[in-house]
């Protein structure tokens, strides 16, 4: 594989990692992360092997939806610092060969936002079409609102002008009306500026409901909503030939794969990535019934990208882990297995878990959905503290149980700040899988550690562009429990098979183009193993056990341009 195709494309073998500089690190001793600490941890990050990192909302905010509620897209929030203090995180992770994206939030603003605060004065307002207002409801308008345990409605009367708003999310969280020429033209405007501030693209938050027209008395004369996403590509693209925009796009397959554009051309002129939401859910489903099956057929059912563009795999993001795509009696298998307490679950539809406290802070199962977050075809996006496996804290309300301050050291505040406990943004988790038992200090000094693992599993990904760039084929096993799938290129190809059960297994498969005696050589370990007649691969893999292996390329050939 040229490098340089992959320097064009970074983002399709990239490392994405999500965080929240509120909770990653603070400097000044006041509780609360900022750039200056965020800055001086970004090592840690090149160890790992992160090469994109995704800032969560760092925008002033009212607090309202944990920064989600905008007051002001151009800067940062006091609490975490100065548009300097960003800027030199952005020169710094740069040098250290890290781009950074952020949350592009333009489908509402914070009801204290200028814009709406003009808006709402009255009727005529310079304001009032840059937000969605009706006299009644309309019946053919939205319906479902996001957040189930606090709103019932997604139109709030606003008794300054006696009209109704729309909100997909909280009441303080007016949807702006993205059909307005001048509201896209802001949307823009944001965009290059932060571009111009060194950011390599943005992730887009809720894009359905950002080109949403439903209840729109105009809805019939406004512009296609796939028509403004490929604008907005294209004015990133100007602006930075090399930016993404990696889409929260949680809908089935075939709608999802609408968002990449025309399909035509074979190119994508939409969105850069789209998050696998189904795969994500297929793979809960498959550990916790203990087989492949699920996410086998997922994989085979989820279409394939567009040329210039990629879907992205995740284990969990910053949100609740959404099980909303599967129907219910698969959503109580998971429930079942991971979370059969109440409070472990949010809105009927989601975990508000982390991966290690589910499965009892069992290693191999811990390790088997990382293994194939990065063998999965997609671009692997991390959540921080993944790399250490952190655990959750139930103790805090909501979505927030995951986004805990991050482990540093095994003191009692995780080495995140020198401020008391109340003072945090949100309590650090306690228990087994507080900082005492989890931090970033111990597990760098160990190399049998999951940090020591993950770090392993990056650097060989990184080396297998098959993984990234191949296409796939899921392949027929003989146990129900083991998911067997290639990725291939010309110049070679690499499988990977993943055992789901807790049973140890002896699989075979059939690999295409493969001849009988061939060497197939794991990438993790080095060891080999021979091919039968036929192609056929036989695998012998403990409970929860995986294996990558290369196969049809030279054992110390650097370039693989030769396959063998």
């Amino acid at each position: 594989m040229r490098l340089t195709r992959t320097s064009d494309l970074w983002w399709k073998n990239a490392v994405v990692y999500c965080l929240d500089v509120e909770t990653y690190q603070d400097s000044d001793g006041d509780g609360t992360g900022d750039f200056a600490g965020l800055t001086q941890r970004i090592d840690h990050l090149v160890r790992l092997g992160v090469t994109c990192v995704w800032l969560m909302p760092f925008y002033p905010t009212r607090e309202r939806d944990d920064g989600y509620d905008i007051t002001d897209f151009y800067g940062v929030d006091p609490r975490l610092g100065t548009l300097g203090d960003f800027t030199e995180f952005v020169r710094t992770a740069r040098d250290r060969g890290i781009r950074v994206i952020a949350d592009l939030v333009v489908n509402h603003t914070s009801d204290h936002h200028p814009w709406f605060q003009d808006a709402r004065s009255s009727r005529t307002s310079a304001h009032r079409d840059w937000y969605v207002w009706c006299d009644t409801p309309p019946e053919d308008g939205p319906e479902g609102v996001v957040f189930p345990d606090a709103e019932r409605s997604v139109w709030e009367l606003d008794k300054t002008t006696g009209q109704y708003y729309l909100h997909r999310f909280f009441k303080q969280q007016p949807d702006l009306n993205v059909a307005n020429p001048a509201v896209r033209d802001e949307i823009a405007r944001i965009m290059g500026y932060w571009l111009q501030l060194g950011l390599s693209g943005f992730r887009v938050d809720a894009v359905p409901f950002l080109l949403e027209t439903d209840g729109q008395e105009d809805a019939d004369r406004l512009p296609d909503p796939h028509e403004y996403l490929a604008d907005l590509r294209a004015f990133v693209g100007r602006r930075n030939g090399d930016a993404v925009l990696l889409g929260e796009v949680n809908l089935p397959y075939a709608d999802t794969a609408k968002f990449f554009g025309e399909p035509e051309s074979g190119r994508g002129d939409e969105l850069t990535m789209c998050f696998d939401f189904i795969g994500m859910q297929r793979m809960y489903l498959s550990m916790a019934r203990g087989e492949a099956g699920p996410l086998a057929a997922a994989l085979r059912e989820r279409p394939g990208a567009p040329r210039d563009a990629h879907w992205a795999t995740f284990v969990r993001n910053h949100d609740e882990l959404t099980l909303d795509k599967l129907d219910d009696d698969e959503r109580a298998e998971v429930f079942a297995a991971f979370g059969p307490d109440e409070d472990m679950q949010l809105y009927g539809r989601g975990l508000r878990r982390r991966l290690p406290p589910m499965v009892a802070g069992d290693r191999r199962r811990v390790e088997l959905a990382y293994s194939l977050l990065f063998t999965l075809p997609g671009t692997p996006v991390l959540f921080y503290g993944e790399e250490i496996g952190m655990g959750e804290n139930l103790a805090a309300e909501g979505r927030q149980a995951v986004r805990t301050p991050m482990q540093w050291t095994p003191d009692k505040g995780g080495g995140f700040s020198t401020a008391d406990g109340d003072a945090l943004p949100n309590p650090v988790v306690a228990g087994a899988f507080g900082p005492k038992e989890v931090n970033v200090h111990d597990q760098t000094r160990d190399q049998g550690s999951l940090l020591g693992r993950m770090r392993t599993l990056i650097e060989r990904y990184r080396e297998a562009p098959e993984l990234a760039w191949g296409t796939y084929e899921v392949l027929d096993t003989d146990d129900p429990g083991v998911l067997a799938h290639i990725s291939s290129l010309a110049e070679g190809a690499v499988l990977a098979v993943h055992n789901f059960s807790d049973r140890p297994v002896t699989a075979t498969m059939t690999v295409p183009r493969l001849k009988g005696g061939r060497l197939v050589t794991d990438i993790l370990t080095g060891d080999t193993l021979k091919s039968a007649a036929g192609g056929v691969v036989r695998t012998e893999l403990e409970p929860y056990g995986y294996l990558w292996l290369r196969v049809n390329t030279p054992l110390d050939d650097p370039d693989r341009t030769t396959a063998v």
